[in-house]
């Protein structure tokens, strides 16, 4: 799907302020509203940076992981340490 990059970033500037408003009057990281604005949040990233991608051959500098990517990068960032240590000798 091909989406207007300055629309995606109209979406997720208000997904931004949705999940903030959410997080602020719940002040509950686990309820319904901070957890579906967090999704909304997350979906309206991926868009934009999509978005931008398509159009403009660029991406944003971060990237969005789940859970189970977490895992991965700490591993990968154990790797590096060990790595790192290595060179000290």
């Amino acid at each position: 799907m091909d989406i207007d990059p300055r629309a995606a970033l109209d979406r997720f500037i208000e997904a931004l302020t949705t999940h903030y408003e959410a997080v602020v009057s719940t002040q509950d990281p686990e309820s319904p509203a901070v957890l579906r604005a967090s999704e909304v949040l997350e979906e309206s990233f991926v868009a934009y940076d999509d978005s931008l991608f398509t159009h403009y051959d660029a991406d944003l500098p971060f990237d969005v992981y789940d859970d189970d990517d977490e895992d991965e990068v700490d591993d990968d960032l154990e790797d590096l340490d060990d790595d790192d240590s290595d060179d000290d000798d």
